[in-house]
């Protein structure tokens, strides 16, 4: 048996070529919104951002690696281009948690999907997702309610966006999926 790999069937290759191009579109929506907020002056809130365009970027290459690892077929596509303005720092956020519901209704679709074709593989690797959505839902609604809370004070905004210059990359370990610069190979 060795060197035989189970390939994925053409409906989960698909929904997870799908998944892998919309985690580089989410990361394509965290930089323009960092974009935004460095024009604005809010650093802080820039450096948030870009790290969540980081994570997003991990997120896109642990389904591009779990797709080879299954035999599958890596398939990308253009990336579409993401909204450019916000009104506020409040609206930014809001938008935040609203893309990520829809990243937790696509996460949430596959897992089912794997689980009706009995891909148990894909399954599990979809649970490490589900988790990581449930976070990235809990931090974009504590922003926003800090925001909320802070209403129209200058000095509480720029008090926040300090906060969110203290955020650090830290480099998530996807099972079966990508691994941190130089971790060995399995």
């Amino acid at each position: 048996m060795e060197g035989i790999i189970i390939m994925l069937t053409k409906k989960i290759e698909a929904a997870l070529n799908d998944q892998l191009n919309f985690e580089l579109y989410s990361a394509y929506i965290y930089m323009a919104m960092q974009a935004h907020l460095r024009f604005q002056g809010l650093n802080g809130f820039a450096n948030w951002m870009q790290i969540q365009a980081q994570e997003e970027s991990v997120h896109a290459m642990g389904f591009y690696n779990f797709i080879i690892d299954r035999g599958g077929k890596v398939v990308l596509k253009a990336i579409a281009q993401p909204k450019t303005e916000w009104k506020s720092v409040l609206a930014v956020f809001e938008n935040t948690l609203e893309h990520e519901c829809i990243v937790t209704s696509r996460i949430n679709n596959i897992a089912a999907l794997a689980e009706s074709e009995k891909d148990f593989a894909t399954r599990n690797f979809m649970q490490w997702y589900i988790g990581e959505q449930v976070e990235e839902e809990s931090n974009a609604n504590g922003i926003i309610n800090d925001l909320k809370l802070a209403a129209n004070s200058k000095e509480t905004l720029l008090m926040l966006d300090r906060e969110r210059a203290q955020r650090v990359f830290a480099f998530p370990l996807i099972p079966g999926g990508m691994k941190a610069p130089g971790a060995a190979a399995p």
